[in-house]
């Protein structure tokens, strides 16, 4: 059968597009539809714009610490309208590189839904196209949780298009995203309380980096409060008014409330009950090749909800195409994963944290190596930050199988560390490796007596 394309993509988010450009490179004719603006949320509403905004956050810190290194450093104050007008021109730049790669890619750009009419047809508005192969790379959208009065509170997407900068911020969840918003908005200045229903932010992460960098933005001054929930959210002539229940039984006024309590596959709109593509707790369920349930769909990045990053999205896609197009077999691997959360000081890891370490191998099978200490630049400021690093072992092989850090470029040097546990390293390995003096990331390096 003669199809109009050879791969037809929904979705033109970094995993899409960077699917979109590899088939094309092996010579398929390739079409892609988004109804947005091109770059996903990573782009437009995520990663970019908001690691902008963590840097716009940290100059108040640095012109403190500037004046205890001898600086004289005047009054400041931040222009909010300024710094989002120029995050947001900075976003539409990058659309426009996008534009520009799918054009040099001779990638066909429908704008608006594509929905399924069968397995290998899709209607776009008026228009009907017919592809071999489809690529579902709609990524996800914020969820709210289901609280009386919720919809008076905005969702990240919204934060960059704040009118004002709020003096009274509740944030609502625990998350990466919720906490580097909240981190940014406090250290912006704003009265910043963060509303969580466990006892420690950022779920899943090591116990250990988990706890040094929750107490580090309380001693910041952020207002966590753990074990919480919101009961109600009301609007009121002074703002709006939040009702707690849990270990802090209060009420709140905020200017905004930010709901950050998770993200889900976008999912409507697709026509996905005119398939056979099965959907698993709410998400595509796919193979380790990302295929479907049907074999000429494959779907890729957060609308299957494997590990919801852009750079592991961007290798399912290219996976994907060198696999089906390329004549190269191959899967993304979705172990050893680095991601770091920017707050301020920033948290990385890679591999096992300490608890998925003892259950894989054994309570008695792991050692731990950790390290919290005060850095070099820290010493003449009246700020006294102190730094964590930590190593998970596995003593039969002496192999590292995980690393954690909370401090200052803990993204930037977990990439380095991200490599050797990619590869097996042992912690003989490591402690053969010669330090870079003074520095932080040296103490990966000279740990030597577990705790």
């Amino acid at each position: 059968m003669s199809y109009d394309y050879d791969l037809f993509v929904i979705g033109g988010g970094s995993g899409g597009i960077a699917a979109a450009r590899r088939a094309t490179e092996y010579g398929a004719k390739v079409g892609l539809a988004e109804f947005d603006r091109l770059g996903g949320t990573c782009v437009n509403r995520g990663c970019i714009p908001k690691k902008l905004m963590v840097y716009a956050s940290h100059f108040p810190h640095w012109l403190e610490d500037a004046k205890d290194y001898g600086w004289s450093v005047g009054e400041a104050t931040l222009d909010w309208k300024k710094m989002t007008t120029v995050v947001n021109g900075e976003v539409d730049r990058l659309n426009g590189v996008y534009l520009k790669m799918l054009d040099k890619g001779n990638v066909s750009l429908y704008r608006g839904y594509a929905k399924f009419v069968d397995a290998h047809t899709l209607q776009i508005g008026e228009e009907t196209i017919t592809a071999d192969k489809i690529l579902i790379a709609v990524g996800g959208v914020p969820e709210k949780a289901d609280i009386p009065g919720i919809e008076h509170a905005i969702v990240s997407d919204d934060m960059f298009t704040l009118p004002k900068q709020p003096k009274r911020l509740v944030v609502l969840g625990g998350g990466y995203i919720g906490v580097e918003f909240a981190c940014i908005l406090n250290a912006m200045g704003s009265q910043v309380t963060q509303i969580i229903r466990r006892s420690h932010i950022l779920r899943g992460f090591d116990h250990d980096l988990q706890e040094h960098l929750q107490n580090t933005l309380i001693d910041q001054g952020l207002n966590l409060l753990a074990n919480t929930e919101v009961e109600s959210i009301e609007k009121t002539k002074e703002g709006f008014k939040l009702v707690t229940k849990g270990d802090h039984q209060e009420t709140i006024m905020a200017d905004v409330v930010l709901a950050a309590t998770g993200r889900i596959p976008r999912l409507e709109k697709l026509g996905l009950e005119n398939t056979d593509v099965a959907v698993k707790n709410g998400a595509i369920a796919v193979n380790n090749y990302s295929c479907t349930t049907v074999p000429n769909i494959f779907a890729v990045g957060d609308c299957t909800d494997r590990i919801n990053l852009t750079p592991v999205a961007i290798q399912e896609g290219r996976a994907f195409a060198d696999t089906e197009f390329g004549g190269h077999d191959r899967i993304m691997s979705h172990e050893n994963v680095p991601s770091a959360v920017f707050t301020s000081p920033e948290a990385a890891t890679v591999g096992l944290t300490e608890a998925e370490a003892r259950e894989k191998y054994g309570e008695e099978a792991i050692k731990i190596y950790r390290a919290r200490f005060g850095s070099t630049y820290f010493s003449l400021t009246r700020r006294k930050e102190k730094v964590m690093l930590k190593l998970v072992v596995e003593k039969s092989r002496e192999v590292v199988v995980g690393a954690h850090m909370v401090g200052e470029a803990a993204g930037e040097i977990m990439q380095g560390i991200a490599i050797p546990i990619k590869m097996g390293a042992t912690k003989a390995d490591f402690d053969a490796t010669v330090a870079i003096h003074p520095s932080v990331a040296e103490e990966f390096v000279t740990m030597r007596n577990p705790v």
